[in-house]
């Protein structure tokens, strides 16, 4: 058995990677940033842990990590899922904007 640590697990690619992760017998941290988020499913079992993270926010790393480290005693896996998706033309977009998925899709 190992332990997953799936950050933007909230939903769609994560939220399906932390599923077949825990069917395989597996304990599973799901990281988002607001826990409330975890689909049922996944938050009423004993072998998943929901932490709040922000993958922008460096600060808030360490202490995602550290619960899920006390929780399950270490971390085998790490999927690093979290991101977002602009549509529409990139010389459309605001500079705020282009930084602000820069920070979540490529530093994050």
């Amino acid at each position: 058995m190992a332990t997953w640590f799936v950050t933007g697990a909230s939903r769609g690619i994560g939220a399906e990677i932390a599923r077949a992760a825990l069917a395989g017998g597996n304990n599973v941290v799901v990281a988002v940033r607001n826990p409330e988020s975890v689909p049922d499913d996944l938050k009423n079992s004993e072998k998943v842990f929901a932490v709040a993270l922000d993958v922008t926010d460096n600060d808030s790393i360490p202490q995602a990590v550290e619960a899920a480290v006390e929780r399950f005693g270490g971390i085998d896996v790490l999927v690093n899922n979290a991101g977002r998706g602009l549509l529409g033309a990139l010389e459309e977009i605001i500079d705020a904007e282009a930084r602000s998925l820069f920070d979540l899709n490529v530093f994050g």
